[in-house]
């Protein structure tokens, strides 16, 4: 299960990574959406299975058989700050359709004359 999971950790890394490097800005942010994924799925892939361990608030005094809560409050964490920022990019994707009625990275880099 383990390898199944790095292994999907690569491919949604590597699609994120290919989709950034691409020439249009719903494709970049698109990328930056996945990567964050990417990076969630990472953290539960490092932390240790909770089959067969107890809730930490309802484990003993012994930290034996519990299981880890930070990775769990590290991906909530994340997940909050990822709709912040995808919220932010949608919104910069919205405001530059109206303004340029183009998406390309390439027609957006060039400086309207004056």
């Amino acid at each position: 299960m383990t390898l199944l999971t790095a292994i999907m950790v690569g491919v949604i890394f590597a699609s994120s990574v290919y989709l950034m490097l691409g020439r249009e800005l719903k494709g970049v942010c698109m990328g930056v959406f996945l990567l964050g994924h990417g990076a969630n799925l990472a953290i539960i892939a490092t932390s240790r299975s909770p089959i067969g361990l107890q809730p930490p608030v309802l484990g003993g005094h012994s930290w034996q058989g519990l299981v880890d809560p930070l990775p769990q409050a590290l991906i909530l964490t994340a997940i909050v700050i990822g709709f912040a920022v995808q919220a932010f990019l949608l919104t910069l994707l919205v405001v530059s359709w109206r303004r340029a009625k183009t998406l390309e990275l390439n027609e957006l880099a060039v400086e309207p004359a004056h």
